[in-house]
């Protein structure tokens, strides 16, 4: 079963990481809310509270398949910030696994140097990572080599069905997207 990381700090996007995380499970993905700190409660920009299952100190590369990081400006700074993250990133990049950000979340990839161009993100967060190949909104889900990204809220949805056809084929995936009503999800 493929394993993938989805590490949340304090100010993460509720929408986005729930979001993730459920259509990942309903595929049959092992999904790991990760927590930068002991302390598993972690609140959202929104106030809401999710309980994740583990601190992600001394996870390594080998043990996952992917990892993905939900937007939300002050969990994605706190994500850009944090260095066992940061070095998770740039070991997962190393080892061509695969890497997901969406929203603002993009900004906390370019600070590890592993954000490729051709790339999303929410409107406005392209000026703070200033490099080149910013899409803009022609697209929901933009993948460049290993990296996946997405826009925000509104395309959570599809950017999980995305990453969920990576792991578990078209197929499954278009089973799943049906079951969600997610029909607006096109590029599946």
């Amino acid at each position: 079963m493929s394993s993938i990381l989805v590490p949340i700090a304090e100010g993460f996007e509720e929408i986005e990481a729930i979001s993730i995380i459920d259509v990942l499970r309903r595929a049959g993905i092992n999904v790991i809310i990760g927590t930068l700190t002991q302390n598993l409660l972690v609140k959202g920009a929104h106030g809401i509270t999710i309980q994740a299952d583990t601190p992600i100190k001394g996870m390594h590369a080998d043990e996952l398949d992917m990892i993905v990081l939900p937007g939300g400006w002050g969990g994605t700074k706190a994500l850009a910030h944090d260095t066992v993250v940061q070095e998770l990133l740039k070991e997962m990049d190393a080892a061509g696994k695969n890497i997901g950000a969406i929203c603002a979340a993009p900004f906390a990839l370019h600070a590890a140097g592993v954000l490729k161009e051709g790339y999303t993100c929410y409107p406005g967060i392209e000026e703070e990572i200033d490099i080149a190949g910013f899409t803009g909104d022609e697209y929901a889900v933009v993948e460049s080599g290993n990296v996946m990204t997405s826009r925000g809220p509104g395309t959570a949805i599809c950017f999980a069905l995305s990453i969920a056809e990576k792991f578990v084929g078209y197929e499954s995936a278009q089973k799943l997207r049906k079951g969600l009503l997610a029909d607006y999800c096109a590029s599946l």
